[in-house]
């Protein structure tokens, strides 16, 4: 393997580990030139399905756009970049699965939604906003609910909640009235804006 700083081709594995699920091999390396430590991959190549837009051109699949609309739709939210990317590889194995050569843009993107559901509905929305092209605020209000009347599905091990502190009035509040202990959303809270 050539050396990124010195292109040395002479080097040495120093660790070997499986990630991915077992899908990968990753390789610590040191270049035996100048001592340069660097990481490498090894996996299997799946050849993935052809995606076909909405006006019906097809493209390669790029995990990578992929990955990056996850990515938005998670900003300055609790998820680790590694249950990020376990996303990703969840929805590639979802499209291996299937074994057809094409898949709709529509199929990923429900896919992926579904997904983001599970693990954070901020970032759900998020992602939905943009994936669904909401008109004006009838429509993120219409998702909403939908999303509020929905039970969210756990197609994996999600990451554990952070819990906000609570007044004491609100703790007593909340665990005499037996609800969830969700927040309400900004909705729901907000005074109306006339008289602001």
């Amino acid at each position: 393997m050539k050396c990124p700083r010195c292109h040395g081709i002479e080097d040495r594995v120093l660790d070997s580990r499986l990630v991915r699920d077992g899908r990968a091999i990753r390789r610590r390396r040191e270049c035996l030139k100048c001592g340069h430590r660097f990481t490498t991959y090894e996996w299997v190549e799946e050849t993935m399905p052809l995606v076909v837009k909405k006006d019906g051109r097809r493209e390669l699949y790029s995990r990578e756009k992929i990955l990056a609309g996850v990515r938005k739709a998670f900003e300055k939210r609790p998820v680790s970049v590694q249950k990020q990317e376990e996303l990703v590889d969840e929805v590639e194995r979802f499209l291996l699965s299937r074994g057809e050569k094409e898949v709709s843009s529509q199929l990923i993107g429900e896919e992926v939604m579904n997904l983001i559901k599970g693990l954070d509905q901020v970032a759900y929305v998020r992602f939905a906003s943009v994936y669904r092209q909401f008109r004006d605020l009838s429509d993120f209000i219409e998702e909403l609910k939908a999303l509020m009347e929905t039970p969210v599905s756990q197609p994996y091990e999600r990451e554990k909640k952070v819990k906000r502190p609570r007044s004491s009035a609100a703790s007593k509040k909340a665990s005499s009235s037996g609800k969830d202990d969700y927040p309400k959303l900004p909705l729901e809270e907000d005074p109306p804006l006339e008289g602001r």
